[in-house]
């Protein structure tokens, strides 16, 4: 019987959604999982707003940049589930989803901007402050940007690098050694059993990138990867449960 790794809420659960919402939280936490990932922004008065994308029109009603727009103002917004369409939640701060989650639970902050390596690294050391003050929390720094997660390992927060290709791990493994990061998430499409083992051996965490389809869930973690990410833990526990019935039954006879 396989067993699945850990599962991580991403945007602490689109399924229901809406991404990052208080709704989303409070559905994903009522089902149960192993850790919530969001992603984070700055706002300019240097709070950390729970935002896919740091352009505003993308995922809320608002205009403009996050950057740029204090909390106040954002925090009077409203956040558009899948299809685009405003619903009733309002953006969270990062503050608000550690007083809620349960002590224990990983949390994965995912630092957003766009081609602004400066703003990636401020993010990220204010989301080093505020772990800092949730210390019973595995809080890690996750991010598409490098700077980023040097910034959070340098100080001494648990810090991921997304990649989305399998390019010279060798050279990965070697600037994740001198940077302190501890891991990477790796898109599931790119994994296979050598790359495994290849980041096994520079000392990498492997995490995938997001899985809703149980059979692919079940594939990587063949390969016995730390951690799946998904949007919607509760079909991947329940296809998980659906294959180890047929494997008991066919062992039945």
């Amino acid at each position: 019987m396989l067993d699945l790794p850990a599962l991580y809420a991403h945007r602490l659960g689109r399924v229901p959604g809406p991404d990052s919402s208080r709704a989303a939280l409070d559905a994903t936490l009522a089902i149960g999982v192993d850790g919530l990932e969001t992603d984070v922004c700055l706002t300019a008065d240097g709070r950390l707003a729970l935002l896919h994308d740091p352009w505003l029109q993308t995922g809320t009603t608002g205009f403009g940049w996050a950057h740029e727009t204090p909390w106040p103002a954002l925090s009077t917004l409203c956040l558009r589930d899948h299809r685009g369409v405003p619903s009733a939640e309002s953006p969270l701060l990062l503050d608000e989803l550690l007083d809620t989650a349960p002590a224990g639970l990983t949390i994965q902050v995912d630092v957003k901007t766009h081609g602004d390596p400066a703003l990636a690294v401020t993010t990220a050391r204010a989301a080093c402050r505020v772990a800092e003050q949730y210390p019973d929390h595995q809080i890690e720094v996750i991010s598409f940007h490098g700077a980023a997660c040097a910034a959070a390992a340098e100080l001494g927060q648990r810090a991921r690098l997304i990649v989305w290709a399998e390019y010279a791990p060798d050279a990965l493994g070697a600037w994740a050694r001198a940077a302190g990061v501890h891991g990477v998430c790796v898109e599931h499409f790119l994994l296979h059993a050598d790359l495994v083992a290849r980041l096994r051996d520079e000392d990498l965490s492997v995490t995938t990138g997001t899985i809703n389809d149980p059979e692919l869930a079940r594939r990587v973690a063949r390969l016995d990867v730390d951690a799946i990410t998904t949007d919607d833990p509760r079909r991947l526990r329940a296809g998980a449960d659906q294959a180890s019935a047929r494997s008991t039954a066919m062992i039945l006879g």
